[in-house]
């Protein structure tokens, strides 16, 4: 038995040093793609508009289009006719609801409108939102934000009951929950709906007579409100209400539904208990929002400044200059230079019209994809020591390219510095993280990083140092004002799904085991 243990033990440092140098190669060849983390999603309602909604609800989508250029719909409804119109294409926004013919046929003075980024679920035309439906108490069309933590399980047990799904997104399990739901009023059943889901979501929805916006219980995914003269507006952000020209009224509550309705009334609903903190995603404010957003009444650029400032206070370096990995280092830069009182200056210029990378025909044109989107400024960085400032290191092939493209142009030292911690563990709210294997600060220490990216230092912001910048410091252990789940492993709500695989593979090498011995 004890030769047996010690030969079982060499297998799997074998099988560990296998995976590992399998992983440095696929590190080394993957793709450099300009953004690590993939967007979420838009939703954007509006009801009461004087006017055709299609073509505001186009103008709000095309504001949220930085959180997922996928795939893009609308569905209106037009109280003339009592009818629901719906329209969903591939592509951007602006590909496809700019032609007047397609603004003309969706008509109505209410609509919803979603464009996408798929987590769950493929990029099949069949999965691009809104869905609709007709149940026995009328129409209903439905867009969401985030990702549920128990769809496998939820779709399983729906199915082996009889229910019959036409996409492979997590959403379509809303519209499910509130057709067998048994309340009278379609707003009763959406509420109904949701204590059978777990996970993040910010959820519009559609029907004859109302608009509906719904908050996950602990407010992972942003939901916010506002009017357009009469008529009320949600969104996920609130640059699209910049945008159309609305005005922001509030963010919706953790665990809350507002029912908007057409005569300018609003109704608020607390679907779960109020938690003691919101705890909104953090990468929101790290990564994903516009510049222009909001977040509890906080400018997303300011709070992105300070990251900087704390950055460079954490984190200093003798240097000649700082510079952005544009555009989503930008505010962290200044915030850095302003700190430092070293000059800020564009060392990386982007190509804002080089197309995708993972659409390339082969793996050598995928790998200059990062050349043709970023190109070094050689006549600022050419002898000079550069702080290099971005928001996050996922994987690190980025990051490498970079450094190589900065050295090449004669820059004599590259220091990086991450306005973030470093990331450890995967997201499963809505954010389309890799595993945490393929997350280089998961199985590597900070020197490794800067060796594989070539950097001559690297460094990143602390935990406490992110809470400090972004005024919610110190961290509270148990009721953390963010969903810092990616550096720290705590996630916030329960992980069914994965909770499920992890027990079926702990079945799978015990039988395995078994079987060997």
């Amino acid at each position: 038995m004890v030769e047996f243990s010690r030969q079982t033990e060499n297998k799997r440092q074998s099988a560990r040093a296998r995976f590992l140098q399998r992983e440095q190669r696929r590190l080394i060849d993957t793709p450099p793609l300009p953004r690590a983390l993939h967007e979420e999603c838009g939703v954007f309602g509006i009801i009461g508009h004087s006017e055709e909604s299609s073509s505001t609800i186009a103008l709000g989508l095309h504001a949220l289009q930085h959180r997922g250029q996928e795939a893009a719909g609308i569905v209106t409804f037009d109280h003339a006719t009592q009818k629901f119109h719906s329209d969903r294409a591939a592509g951007l926004v602006s590909g496809h609801f700019i032609s007047e013919d397609v603004l003309d046929a969706l008509k109505g003075s209410a609509g919803i409108g979603h464009t996408r980024y798929s987590t769950t679920g493929g990029t099949n035309v069949k999965n691009i939102q809104p869905f609709y439906a007709d149940l026995d108490r009328g129409g209903l069309a439905i867009a969401h934000n985030g990702n549920l933590t128990n769809t496998v399980t939820l779709r399983s047990q729906l199915i082996r009951e009889g229910r019959i799904f036409h996409t492979t997104s997590d959403t379509e399990l809303f519209l499910k929950l509130t057709a067998q739901s048994r309340k009278l009023s379609l707003a009763d059943r959406v509420m109904d709906s949701l204590g059978g889901v777990e996970g993040a979501y910010a959820l519009l929805v559609l029907t004859a007579d109302a608009l509906i916006g719904v908050r996950d219980p602990v407010g992972i995914r942003p939901l916010v409100l506002g009017r357009l003269g009469n008529a009320y507006v949600l969104a996920s952000e609130s640059c699209a209400f910049d945008q159309i020209g609305a005005e922001f009224m509030r963010d919706v509550e953790p665990g809350e539904m507002v029912i908007c309705r057409r005569d300018g009334t609003m109704e608020s609903r607390r679907c779960f208990p109020k938690p003691p903190n919101a705890r909104p995603c953090i990468f929101e404010l790290i990564y994903f929002a516009r510049p222009n957003s909001f977040v509890d009444g906080k400018s997303i650029y300011q709070l992105r400044k300070q990251l900087g400032e704390r950055l460079a206070i954490e984190t200093p370096i003798d240097a000649d200059l700082v510079a952005p990995i544009p555009d989503s280092g930008v505010a962290a830069a200044i915030g850095y230079s302003n700190a430092s009182g070293l000059p800020y200056e564009m060392a990386l210029i982007r190509g804002h019209y080089s197309g995708r990378t993972f659409i390339q025909p082969s793996q050598r044109m995928r790998k200059l994809g990062v050349e043709r989107k970023l190109s070094a400024n050689a006549g600022v960085v050419k002898g000079k020591r550069i702080v290099l400032i971005d928001d996050s290191l996922v994987r690190g092939t980025t990051s490498t390219a970079i450094t190589s493209m900065l050295r090449k142009a004669g820059a004599k030292e590259v220091h990086f510095r991450i306005a973030c911690p470093p990331i450890r563990y995967p997201d499963y709210y809505g954010i389309n993280t890799p595993t945490r294997e393929e997350l280089m600060a998961a199985t590597h220490s900070v020197e490794e990083i800067r060796q594989f990216i070539g950097a001559d230092s690297l460094g990143f912001l602390s935990l406490e140092g992110l809470y400090e910048a972004l005024d919610k410091g110190p961290r509270h252990t148990e009721y953390p004002a963010f969903t810092d789940h990616c550096f720290t492993g705590e996630y916030p709500t329960a992980l069914v799904d994965k909770t499920m695989q992890d027990h079926q593979a702990q079945i799978e090498q015990l039988s395995f085991l078994k079987e060997s011995s």
